[in-house]
């Protein structure tokens, strides 16, 4: 489930503001404050905010976050790194119960991705041989096709006089 909530954007796997305050049981503004407090901890590979641009097209991608339409606060990306920061800033035990379950999830959304690239690649290989399997028979049955041409045969039965 958690697998859902992470997100490609600008290279990294994040997830947003408003899902880990749901996640943590707390509002997105709070969450906003704690963070803004504790901006130092927060370096441009840990938290960065989304343009306008990177949220429509987060928005058009995922219709789950149409409520962030009208939003006016700037939408919090947060990496693998910029999570696990949060539970320095976030001091509740629901926040540390779900931080190791989206640590669980960054896991294994990268696992799922290595086992995705794997998986390419086999389908890749198998592709090139059928491949060349496929223009060898080509070829086999190009070498055949003289063979296998004959000249037209004269045709058989009467010919009427408005035909050539």
């Amino acid at each position: 489930m958690l697998n859902s909530l992470i997100f490609q954007i600008k290279g990294q796997n994040v997830m947003l503001d408003s899902d880990l305050a749901k996640l943590y049981e707390t509002d997105t503004k709070k969450l906003k404050q704690q963070v803004r407090r504790n901006i130092d901890r927060f370096p441009e590979d840990f938290m960065f905010e989304l343009s306008e641009s990177e949220k429509k097209q987060l928005l058009l991608q995922e219709s789950r976050l149409s409520n962030l339409k009208f939003s006016y606060a700037p939408i919090m990306a947060f990496s693998e790194q910029g999570v696990a920061m949060l539970s320095s800033v976030l001091h509740s035990k629901r926040a540390i119960y779900a931080n190791i379950e989206i640590m669980r999830a960054f896991v294994s959304y990268r696992a799922m991705m290595i086992e995705n690239k794997e998986l390419r690649n086999e389908i890749i290989r198998l592709d090139k041989k059928i491949n060349n399997s496929f223009k060898f028979l080509l070829r086999k049955i190009d070498a055949l096709t003289p063979v296998l041409t004959q000249p037209p045969r004269k045709t058989v039965g009467f010919k009427r006089k408005d035909q050539p």
